[in-house]
């Protein structure tokens, strides 16, 4: 698990450079200590309090595209169940400090994903 990514996931980095070719600036994985604890969203805008979080398929459970593991059952159920428990305690403190919260599965094709932020940060002007 240690060659897992935090950060500048594949699916991350096709969001971020279709924000930015639409002209869009933004903060990456900027740490929002906020009361009741610590998130760590993928993009943000900070001035428009948004959060991005851009979920892989198997780690955060993906309703869709999620898999069970067949190996190891024992210690990843628990573990995708922390995840996904871990994912709404985090769109909860950011909720409750005012922050929208924008969540991306990564088999949400692009331009998808792109109009979904667009249409978030329209409303928010």
């Amino acid at each position: 698990m240690q060659a897992n990514r935090r950060r500048d996931t594949k699916p991350e980095l096709i969001l971020r450079s279709a924000l930015h070719r639409a002209g869009y600036r933004y903060r990456c994985d900027l740490r929002l200590d906020l009361e009741g604890g610590r998130v760590r969203p993928d993009i943000v805008f900070t001035r428009r309090r948004i959060a991005i979080l851009v979920d892989g398929c198997f780690w955060h459970c993906c309703p869709i595209h999620g898999s069970r593991p067949s190996v190891n059952e024992d210690y990843w159920s628990p573990k995708l169940l922390r995840n996904v428990e871990r994912d709404r305690r985090n769109d909860s403190l950011l909720e409750s400090a005012g922050w929208t919260v924008i969540r991306i599965w990564e088999h949400v094709p692009v331009a998808d994903a792109l109009e979904r932020v667009r249409l978030v940060l329209n409303a928010e002007d």
